[in-house]
């Protein structure tokens, strides 16, 4: 189903040949914010934007019509532990893609005029990001439990920082750290496997193979807290989380299937029914597990009514008190695997989802489940790893809290 190749400078590739007439690239890089020290915080979502802003072989114009010209999409995007960039287009503009992708990876230019017109859209990007509470919650989130550790950058960094990069200081964060060995190409499409891996060599194959200077060794410790904002915003906007397990836990799968039957996206979640549908205190209410390499995170979010907080808390300590108590049921526990089981399947459906998730798996485990064998993992969960891991996760002391209002 999925098929590998690595270059001789340590570039993988992954690739799923399918029927459709749309072809999805990307090349995943493993650095992130994490990566950044220092005056460098918001380095890598700098480069995320300006790499796009000319090379030694094209203006920033030229880039960005080589793929959007032919009626395709060019975008990237940063989290804390990898960049991508990534295309979808015409099965025959495959080629043009890879050839663009190596072009603005190893041969941009950063050009002064184009990095200073860049600042100003970063900067109001950070703008527009403080204006959303929804969104800025989260990343305040991580620099309280994560504070002192690179976890806790915020992936946009700070005005002060965006003002000052240069050039000079962009090429060198690359060239350290962008190295061919953090390097997967990921693409869904319909091509042969053997073309795909000689385009991959002809446009990435005579780089040099080289580690990048990026250094994790250091594990981050959790920062319990329960801090209150004033955000002067019309509604109390809350979060609730706990430390989670890493992306190479024996038991992901068994929480994943947990954060599911908590605040997944499905309506039946346990917290959307007892409070957004019993109570309506809410509009909305989510759960989020985010696994890192060596930490993990287990949110819960909201936006609520100033005069609901405190019965939103107990609510909230409710439902996760019920995992601890409560061993599942055989029905309940087959009902919730087969809920998370169709959505991966769903999420799978989507050609795009695909690419940027088999490039995901790739980069962190070097290889990547089909949906059969994800599946077979869901259903070996059984409710007593279940209950085990609740009370391991969700004990009140562990909790910090966020609240703006």
């Amino acid at each position: 189903m999925y098929q590998y190749h690595t270059l001789n400078n340590g570039i993988r590739i992954i690739f799923k040949q399918n029927g459709s007439a749309v072809t999805h690239a990307g090349v995943y890089i493993n650095i992130g914010s994490r990566d950044e020290s220092g005056k460098e915080e918001g380095m890598a979502h700098f480069i995320e934007h300006s790499i796009f802003k000319g090379t030694e072989h094209r203006r920033a114009y030229h880039i960005l019509n080589r793929i959007d010209g032919v009626g395709g999409e060019l975008n990237a995007f940063t989290t804390k532990e990898e960049t991508c960039i990534y295309a979808s287009a015409l099965s025959i503009y495959l080629e043009r893609c890879l050839e663009l992708f190596a072009d603005i990876l190893f041969h941009s230019t950063f050009p002064d005029k184009e990095i200073e017109k860049e600042k100003s859209v970063v900067l109001e990007e950070i703008n527009s990001y403080k204006d959303t509470p929804a969104e800025l919650i989260y990343d305040d989130f991580e620099e309280y439990i994560f504070a002192g550790h690179p976890l806790a950058h915020n992936i946009l960094g700070n005005k002060k920082n965006v003002r000052r990069f240069t050039t000079n200081e962009i090429k060198g964060f690359m060239q350290r750290n962008y190295t061919t060995k953090r390097m997967v190409i990921s693409i869904v499409g319909n091509e042969d496997f053997r073309k795909v891996v000689k385009m991959c060599e002809k446009y990435f194959g005579e780089y040099e193979s080289k580690s990048s200077a990026a250094d994790r060794s250091i594990k981050p410790e959790y920062k319990q807290f329960n801090i209150t904002l004033a955000r002067h915003t019309h509604q109390m906007h809350v979060m609730a989380g706990f430390p989670a397990l890493d992306v190479y836990d024996k038991h992901k799968a068994a929480f994943s299937l947990i954060n599911n039957i908590i605040g997944g996206p499905a309506m039946n979640s346990r917290l959307n029914v007892s409070i957004r549908e019993r109570y309506g205190f809410c509009y909305s209410i989510e759960s989020q597990y985010t696994p890192f390499s060596d930490a993990g995170l287990f949110y819960i979010y909201a936006g609520i009514e100033a005069e609901a907080l405190d019965h939103f808390i107990e609510l909230v300590r409710k439902e996760l008190r019920k995992l601890q108590e409560e061993k599942l049921s055989t029905q309940q526990l087959h009902a919730a695997k087969q809920q998370y089981i169709g959505q991966l399947a769903i999420n799978n459906e989507l050609a795009l989802n695909e690419m940027q998730g088999i490039g995901k798996s790739c980069l962190t485990y070097g290889k990547v489940d089909t949906l059969e064998e994800m599946a077979q993992e869901i259903e070996a969960v059984g409710s007593d790893e279940i209950r085990d891991l609740a009370n391991t996760i969700f004990g009140d002391e562990r909790m910090s809290l966020l609240i703006y209002h």
